[in-house]
């Protein structure tokens, strides 16, 4: 049992290309900010080795558009570290653009379509509260 919980929470309208591309991007933002969940190198019975994976699980929600921002709301009142995927995102093609989207973006009215935290495990419950498991 981890004091720590992983959330995902994806807009369930997405195309699934472009839920898996936000997830792993998400994903990518958590690795980011807490290198200490990496594990350790995998290692097959004939000795190869795989790249470390991240060492607890990972909740994924699927919500309404319009429970997003209110998703988004609560974690920042609570003072999350979150990761963000943003509908602009979408448009552009490398890191660059993608920060100057977030950067043009207002906080109140932004189309979120993605968001990601690691926090303590009740902070995580309060914030993804109603949502559901993705299927």
């Amino acid at each position: 049992m981890f004091d720590t919980k992983i959330a995902i929470i994806i807009r369930e309208d997405l195309a699934v290309w472009q839920k898996l591309n936000v997830t792993a991007f998400l994903t990518s933002g958590i690795v980011g900010g807490h290198a200490d969940i990496i594990g350790e190198t995998y290692v097959d019975a004939a000795g190869n080795s795989y790249n470390p994976l991240i060492i607890q699980p990972m909740m994924i929600y699927a919500a309404p558009a319009e429970k997003m921002a209110t998703v988004y709301r609560r974690a920042m009142d609570r003072a999350a570290k979150l990761s963000l995927y943003i509908e602009e995102m979408f448009a552009t093609g490398n890191d660059t653009d993608n920060r100057a989207a977030v950067q043009a973006a207002d906080p109140e009215t932004m189309t979120i379509v993605g968001l990601a935290m690691r926090e303590d495990r009740k902070t995580v419950d309060k914030i993804t509260k109603g949502l559901k498991l993705h299927a």
